[in-house]
């Protein structure tokens, strides 16, 4: 708790800002205790809503005295599950997408994830993935896709996520992937409806995130999907860079051209030996002239990394983009904006689907409130982070003489050990003193 003070010291008055619900029994709950007992669906990885009631409020002693002394709250009973879903049922998604933003410019007040900067601008991951997957039609503005047979409706989010040290990926900003023209779409086949795509949801979400954050300069880490005239564009707009992943099958002159070049600059070549008996060479030629679908013109920089790891094996990458590449900046480009793009899918998409925090569970059967539960846990996963990933655990674990994984075995044990402290111990009022926390050193590990 003392993380989330350190970071967040104001964090229950943004709760504040949300509305209060009314539930049947005339009982009203603060809105703090309701937003504090969803983020804890997610925090503790329960798994489903209806595990509230079974691991919170069905057992343990401690559990209602230590989320009033969480929340700064004095209520008397714990809500049921379907409590929640009332609550999260009355509150805009734009009150949890203000949440997010309060939690991120907190971030960046404090420069806690200053050290994963490209060329001292922030790195925006952005990518895609599934959210849920029908065999029949859910809604009207399914996503409606084909296989053989089959027919599938499915709904997706495009995620922007913030790269910081030490693997934290923050989420920034998330736009839904649906078909919002369903009335017009009443008739026509799925092969003849105009459906929403990763490239149209681009084109909404990142002038949303410009308006929010005005004053960054932005690099884009994306993959091949988006190398093409349209984004390149819309970055130039918004006045933000870009490393976009380089294949022959999305820009076959452009390859060619690139290969054909590469030969005839040998000087510009870096190759790096580690410790742990990887090599990687860099290779990179500039300022190729590429024309887009539409006759834009455009001068863009290529680089590539060949790596042999100690045992043999070979990987390959390569990426364009318009940030000055040369001897000292190319290898912070092809890590930072390049290979870490992964990291939206592994320590994001993957992390969330594959453990407790279950991304692709139907939390609702409201298809309004499945995205206030996605924006629910992006908030959830913030703090899941700083926990995780802070020097507090790694403080911890050197007192008692062990690495951390020895300590805790794996990061599921962490939420289990906290789910049996909210459940059994008595939290101390001096850990949620924000004047305390402020005075701890919480930092990242930036090596």
């Amino acid at each position: 708790m003392q993380t989330v003070r350190h970071f967040f010291p104001d964090f229950n008055r943004w709760l504040d800002r949300l509305p209060d619900t009314r539930v049947q029994d005339a009982c009203t709950y603060s809105r703090r205790f309701l937003a504090w007992w969803g983020l804890h669906l997610y925090l503790l990885q329960l798994g489903s809503r209806r595990q509230l009631d079974y691991e919170l409020r069905d057992a343990g002693p401690q559990v209602l005295d230590n989320l009033n002394r969480l929340a700064e709250t004095a209520q008397t009973t714990l809500p049921v599950h379907d409590t929640l879903d009332h609550f999260i049922g009355h509150v805009k998604l734009a009150g949890w997408e203000q949440l997010r933003k309060r939690c991120v410019q907190g971030l960046l007040r404090m420069k806690a994830l200053d050290a994963a900067r490209l060329l001292g601008q922030p790195v925006l991951l952005i990518d895609a993935t599934g959210l849920i997957c029908f065999h029949r039609r859910h809604c009207q503005h399914c996503l409606v896709q084909r296989h053989g047979n089959k027919t599938l409706y499915l709904h997706h989010v495009l995620e922007a996520k913030l790269l910081g040290p030490d693997g934290v990926v923050v989420s920034l900003g998330s736009e839904f992937i649906e078909n919002a023209d369903a009335a017009a779409a009443q008739g026509k086949s799925a092969e003849q409806r105009k459906q929403d795509c990763e490239l149209k949801a681009l084109k909404r979400l990142l002038p949303r995130i410009k308006k929010a954050y005005p004053q960054l300069r932005f690099v884009l880490a994306l993959d091949n999907l988006y190398a093409c005239g349209t984004v390149f564009a819309l970055a130039q707009e918004l006045n933000w860079s870009y490393v976009v992943t380089f294949k022959e099958g999305r820009t076959p002159a452009l390859w060619r051209e690139y290969q054909a070049l590469r030969a005839a600059c040998p000087q510009n070549t870096l190759t790096r030996t580690w410790g742990d008996g990887r090599e990687q060479t860099f290779r990179w030629v500039p300022q190729l002239d590429y024309q887009d679908s539409e006759g834009r013109p455009w001068k863009l920089n290529a680089l590539e990394c060949a790596e042999k790891t100690a045992t043999g094996k070979r990987h390959y990458f390569a990426w364009l983009t318009p940030l000055p590449v040369s001897r000292k900046t190319v290898e912070e480009i092809a890590q930072k904006g390049g290979r870490y793009r992964w990291k939206v899918e592994n320590e994001g998409f993957n992390r969330q689907k594959n453990s407790g925090l279950n991304l692709e569970h139907v939390y609702s059967i409201d298809p309004e409130n499945w995205k206030v539960y996605y924006l629910l846990l992006q908030i959830a996963f913030i703090l899941v982070q700083l926990l995780e990933r802070g020097s507090l655990l790694r403080r911890l674990a050197e007192e008692a003489g062990r690495p951390f994984w020895k300590l805790f075995g794996s990061l599921k044990n962490v939420a289990r050990r906290l789910l049996d402290s909210i459940r059994f111990m008595a939290w101390e009022e001096s850990w949620f003193d924000p004047a305390q926390a402020g005075k701890l050193r919480i930092e990242f590990n930036t090596s």
